[in-house]
């Protein structure tokens, strides 16, 4: 600890596992570790088959290829210090490398929400206007689309370790989760933290908040488009080529909410249900996207299945 006027700087904080359940860890760790496989893997496959099947370059892939790297990202900055605890009880990270881990969290759920609704306006313009998809999303354009989302990411959270940094802390360290997050940190603090709260409502508002409202008026509309066609083959076609994309969405958002919701105003939520949905909101996405774009897309499904059978053979 460093001694700052009434309070302390600490050198380090305490990370958790899951409470209650400290003598089953290393049980407890096998599914984790498949999970950490299976959207390593899977993430990696994505990217391969993408990057070599020549008809997958286009704009939808490109964004799936951005979901992909965003996944890798989540999963390598959350799962190893959890499988520390699970494995070694490696509970300690210190100060510094806490705010690192958290910023880097926060920045790639960010930059994921984004680029789930830079999809969403890949399946609007494909289904409302096919005839100008082309010459609407280009490569170019795609470029300028991924350079703002990694921009919009960066920027919007990096005043908030600063902000954590000034702050005094008591003498409790430990926090709810074995990965660092910003309002696990912030209700560590003894000074007042009007500005970090304020903050932080405010770009998760402008941002995470925004993408799924315009993600959810772009639906809106493709539905609007899709009643207008003329047979139904034609309606369920349109549809089917969103059913990834929807689940996606549904994966990330539902548990993203639920834990905005819990930090926010579940006081008396068990810490063993904050566990475990802070736990799906950041590990079951990156795990089941692959698994859900190689089930539902045609594409990545036969440039596997060719890629596969060249290996065999």
């Amino acid at each position: 600890w460093e001694f700052n006027g009434s309070f302390y700087q600490p050198s380090a904080f305490l990370m958790m596992g899951i409470p209650g359940l400290e003598a089953l860890h290393h049980w407890i760790s096998i599914p984790f570790c498949v999970l950490y496989l299976v959207a390593l893997l899977g993430n990696c496959m994505i990217l391969f088959i993408i990057k070599r099947t020549q008809n997958l370059h286009e704009p939808m892939y490109y964004f799936l290829s951005m979901l992909a790297v965003t996944d890798l990202g989540l999963v390598l900055c959350t799962l190893p210090t959890t499988l520390g605890i699970f494995w070694f009880d490696m509970q300690r990270i210190g100060f510094d490398a806490c705010l690192t881990q958290m910023y880097f969290i926060h920045t790639l759920s960010f930059i994921e929400s984004s680029v789930l609704l830079a999809m969403a306006f890949d399946r609007f313009v494909a289904i409302s206007h096919p005839l100008r998809h082309p010459s609407i999303l280009t490569k170019t354009t795609v470029v300028k689309i991924g350079l703002a989302i990694l921009l919009r990411g960066v920027v919007s959270l990096l005043p908030i370790p600063f902000l954590l940094k000034r702050l005094t802390y008591c003498r409790k360290t430990e926090l709810s989760h074995s990965f660092c997050f910003h309002p696990d940190i912030m209700n560590l603090a003894c000074a007042d933290i009007k500005v970090n709260v304020f903050y932080g409502m405010v770009i998760l508002l402008s941002t995470v908040g925004m993408d799924f409202i315009f993600i959810v008026l772009s639906y809106i509309l493709i539905i609007k488009t899709v009643v207008g066609l003329a047979t139904k083959e034609e309606c369920l076609k349109a549809l089917n080529t969103c059913v990834s994309h929807i689940c996606a969405v549904l994966v990330f958002f539902i548990p993203m909410i639920g834990l905005s919701m819990i930090h926010r105003f579940g006081k008396n939520v068990p810490p063993l249900v904050n566990t475990l949905v802070a736990y799906t909101y950041l590990i079951i996405p990156p795990a089941l996207n692959p698994i859900i774009y190689s089930i539902k897309s045609s594409h990545i499904r036969e440039a596997l299945l060719r890629a596969l059978w060249r290996k065999g053979d």
